[in-house]
This record gives structure tokens, sequence and C-alpha cells, in this order.
């Protein structure tokens, strides 16, 4: 029988293999919290492709100049084979709708390989995304567990499973009526038109969404980027109805990006970047504190021509100055969007009541702004907890994926929010028919920006940011669950080193 190993100095670092997925809201915060782990001893190994690396690498530069061990392993995602133009490897609100498929077939492809560097790295563990189903299997072969990243929060996902079990969408008469989602925290309500087509109907989308909760199931346990004072009720309620381990580890953007430079660049590739920052800067330290309105869609939608010109006029008919960022094109699918904005981009720049950007925008550098005073959002999960961290009251607008859950978070269980009206849940790179007009977006914008309910959301939004800051510090919940989760892993790499001797 082989001696017992005790840790010691000799010991070598956990090692981890980290694979995100190839969309921007997914990508930012699995990189993100592969960065935690380096900061916190551990030796990071992340796999992806090449354009998809161009995305995060100067963190990761910066991070190993900073003498921590991480880096990045690309593998040339194969375009030609799919029929894809060189550089497409990964979704946003652009990618048109035929080559969604194509992106899919390479990943697949490209999975045998990934295989085999999980194989030929020896990792302790894997931390893969929830796109990645097949993952916990490869970590089974391993012998190492697998860390699954579920995006969104713990409402969301516990919204999502308690309606799986319990179909009350199917006990109501119209696609309009509300029905209460049973079991949960608080009593939210929602109707058949809020929730996602898969869920509503079977779809091939069902079936990869179900592969992922099976293979959740199957995983050493899940983590969020969500902490414990945002959504405590929610993380319990969800530990217990999936029966797994689970640990919020946010706001991950924060704890990891303190740095100006982080933020400035954190989600995007150098070679998209627009004019220099001293346009937004100059035009926002002109303002004045908590005056200016920051409206941001995120990386995956695209408007209709008509609700455009919606946003743009509420927007400029309201008492409040605004940042609005924009796609650069593919905005509309009859190019009249873009020309409409350029026409409204010079218009309030020349009354210096508004101001657009194009393309992308370093948004963490924004919302930290003291003339920022709220956010108009689709409730994307990055956006919400960026938002949050800032302490800033949010105009919600959800449109796809888990936001109409996210909705209700914020306006109905943190009451930090004030909905817009959006009723119809739709895919991400469709347009859906839903115009929500003018007048319903000047309503939610007056309530957030002035008025006694602003200054309630506004207390509540700060009190929140305050135990965001807390909960990344010595001591705090995200913090402890960190150490706590790197603690079990080498355990777990000791008894393994033990039962092999």
């Amino acid at each position: 029988m082989g001696s017992l190993i005790v840790p010691g100095e000799h010991d070598h670092k956990l090692k981890l293999v980290s694979l995100p997925f190839v969309s921007t809201s997914h990508l930012i915060p699995v990189v993100d919290i592969a960065r935690l782990f380096a900061i916190h001893g551990v030796d990071v190994t992340i796999i992806t492709t090449t354009a998809t690396a161009a995305i995060f690498q100067s963190s990761i530069d910066r991070d190993r100049d900073r003498g921590h061990a991480i880096r990045t392993h690309v593998v040339k995602f194969p375009c030609e084979q799919v029929g894809l133009p060189e550089g497409v490897e990964s979704f946003n609100s652009n990618t048109p709708r035929d080559l969604v498929p194509k992106i899919y077939q390479g990943l697949t492809i490209l999975q045998d390989q990934y295989q085999q560097l999980f194989h030929d790295l020896q990792p302790d563990f894997l931390f893969t995304d929830m796109f990645y189903p097949w993952t916990v299997d490869a970590a089974a072969k391993l012998g190492i567990p697998r860390l699954i990243y579920v995006s969104g929060g713990y409402l969301a996902h516990s919204s999502q499973n308690t309606i799986e079990q319990f179909s009350p969408h199917t006990k109501v008469d119209s696609d309009t009526e509300s029905f209460l989602l049973p079991g949960l925290p608080h009593e939210l309500k929602m109707t058949r038109l809020q929730l996602p087509d898969w869920l509503r109907a079977p779809t091939g989308y069902t079936y990869l969404m179900n592969m992922m909760k099976d293979s959740e199931r199957k995983s050493y346990g899940s983590l969020l980027n969500t902490f414990y004072e945002l959504e405590g009720d929610y993380e319990e309620h969800y530990k217990k109805a999936m029966g797994t381990k689970s640990w919020s580890v946010g706001p991950v953007s924060f704890w990891v990006n303190q740095d100006a430079l982080d933020k400035a660049d954190r989600g995007h590739a150098k070679e998209e970047q627009g004019e220099g920052e001293e346009g937004w800067l100059t035009w926002l330290d002109s303002k004045t504190e908590n005056s200016v309105l920051y409206v941001s869609f995120g990386s995956m939608n695209k408007f209709p021509t008509p609700q455009l010109v919606e946003i743009a006029h509420a927007l400029e008919d309201s008492d409040h100055d605004f940042i609005w960022v924009v796609r650069k094109k593919g905005e509309s699918e009859d190019g009249e969007g873009n020309d409409f904005l350029q026409e409204f981009d010079k218009r309030v720049k020349a009354s210096n009541k508004g101001y657009l950007i194009w393309g992308w925008a370093p948004q963490l550098l924004i919302l930290e702004h003291h003339a920022i005073g709220a956010v108009v959002t689709h409730c994307g999960w990055n956006t919400i907890i960026e938002s949050v961290n800032a302490g800033l009251p949010m105009a919600t607008w959800p449109l796809f994926a888990e936001q109409f859950y996210n909705e209700k978070l914020l306006a109905e269980v943190l009451r930090i929010g004030v909905p817009v009206g959006a009723k119809e849940w739709r895919n991400w790179n469709e347009f859906g028919d839903e115009v929500v007009k003018r007048e319903e977006i000047g309503n939610a914008i007056g309530v957030l920006m002035g008025g006694e309910e602003s200054i309630e959301m506004r207390r509540r939004a700060k009190a929140l940011s305050d135990a965001a800051k807390k909960a990344i510090q010595v001591g705090g919940s995200s913090h402890n669950n960190l150490k706590e989760l790197i603690q079990e892993l080498k355990s777990l790499k000791l008894q393994k080193a033990n039962h092999k001797s």
C-alpha cells in the first residue's frame, strides 16, 4: 500500500480547462469566471476559436502580466468545411439566420478535437458552458468533475423549472390570460405569450434544453453570475428543485475587471473599435449627476425600423438626456433604420440632448459614470448584474431567452425596475410582430427618472449595489463560495491521488 499523500508546497496547482460558448453574452461571464479561478491560484487554460479569442485576449494578457497562471488555447474553426465565411464563428444580432445551423455544425465537428485537448491538458476539473452538454460525459471519462456555467439568474431557472413541472400555462384559455407560477417564494404571474416558444410547444430547441438540464444534473455543480443578497430565496429554491450543488460567484465582471483597461476592453475585439472614448466621455462629463438615461439592448438584439422610430421619439420627447447604443449595420432589413438613425443622431447631437454610440460600447465604464441615472434594458442578465452593481434602476424591455422572468425579478421582487410594456417573447434573431409605442416607453422613462417612486427605486438599487460590492470582498457571500469550491476541488484531487497511490 502506498504512503498517504499530504498536501504541501510541492503540490501542483489545481488545473482547470474552460470551454466558453461562442456568443458574447455567454462568452464574457465564462471567461470572467475562469479568470477568477486564476486570481485565486488555479492554473487555467481557456479553449476557444481564433475570432472568439480576439474578444477577450487582451484581458488574459494583462492577467498573465499580473502573474496569474492563465492562457488561451486557440483552435481553428472549420469555416471552409461547413461553408462559412472566414472569421464567422460566433453568434450576435448580425448573424444571418441561415448561417446559425452552420456554426452549430462547426461546433459539432470541433467536439473530437476538444475532447482530445481535455485528455492532453490533464486538468483536475472542467468548467464549460451549458451549451456543451456533452462535456459532462467527457469529464466522466477522464474521472474529473465538470462544473457547468448556467446563464441568467436563479429566479429565471426556478420559474422555468416550475413551468416544466406543473404546466400552469396549459390551464388558461388564451395566450394573454395570466397564470400563477406555482411554488415560488413570491407570487409571480405570466402569460403564455411571455414564455419561450420551445416551452409552449416542443421544438428542436426543447430537446437541446432538456439535454442541458440533464447534463447539469449529472455535473458536479453549477456556477451562476449572481450573488446571495440579490436572489438568495431563489438560490435555495433552485438547489432543492434541481437536487444539485450550485454556487453564486457574482458579480463577476466587477470582481475581475477592477482596472480601467479591463473595463474598457471587456467583451470586445480591438478591430471593432469605432471612435475613441473621448466623444461619449466628454459628452457625459458635461452632464449633471443622475441626469442621463443609458439605453442598450445587448449584443443579440435587432429591432425593425418602426420600433426604432418609436424609441427615438420617446427619447427625444422625454425631459431627459440619453446615450443610446445602436447597431452599426443590419439594424433593419430594409436599410431604412440606419438612414433614420443617422438623421436622428445629427439632430440630437446638435441639440446636445442625446448621444448615439454606433456598434460596441464600453458599458462598464459608462454605467459607472456619475451622470448616468437609469438604464433602459432588454433584461439580459449581464446588463442586469452590471446595472445593479452600479446602483441603477431599470426600464425593463424583455425580448427573448429568459428575459421575461428577469423582468419579474427587477419589477416585482427587487422593485428596481419599471416595465415598458413588452408582452411577447420572440427568438433572438427575429424581429417579432410587437411594436411598443412611444407613449408606453415615455411613461416608463418618466417613472424611472422623476418623482417619489424613482427616489425609492434608486435607494433600493443603491443598497443592492453596496451588497454586490460586499459579496466579492473577503468574507462576502460570493468570495466565500469561490474559496469553499476551490477547497472542495483540492480535496477531490487529493483523494484521487491517495486512491491511486
